[in-house]
């Protein structure tokens, strides 16, 4: 049985460096929010500046170096994937909006005779 052992934060000053680079990136997540009024260059700066702040900050504790290799090994992981083609994209689109629309004739067939069933023959309705 694999066993995947739990890391936690154990040293004050990895707490503090996690602290500090959450912070950081929720300073520039609430400022691109509620600065709606300033130029959207500005917003986007102050997103991207408490984003790397807190990625400079989260790199001095063992969980960030943790977690940056970890976002990295995502990012490679997904150059090796094979996306489908446009031909591909283009037929499984097609497959699916056939199969939404003959699911949506059936149910609505189904609906007007549960409705006829009801309506007319248990009820007497007309």
């Amino acid at each position: 049985m694999n066993k995947t052992e739990v890391q936690t934060v154990t040293t004050g000053k990895d707490k503090a460096l996690v602290a500090l680079a959450s912070l950081l990136v929720l300073v520039g997540v609430i400022g691109f929010s509620f600065w709606s009024e300033k130029p959207m260059l500005l917003r986007v700066a102050l997103l991207l500046g408490g984003i790397v702040l807190g990625l400079v900050a989260a790199w001095f504790s063992e969980p960030g170096k943790r977690f940056i290799e970890f976002a990295h090994d995502g990012y490679e992981e997904s150059k090796r994937v094979t996306w489908p083609t446009k031909d591909e994209t283009l037929k499984t689109t097609g497959v699916v909006f056939l199969f939404v629309g003959v699911t949506a004739i059936f149910l609505f067939l189904v609906d007007k005779v549960v409705e006829k069933a009801i309506y007319d023959w248990v009820l007497g309705w007309k």
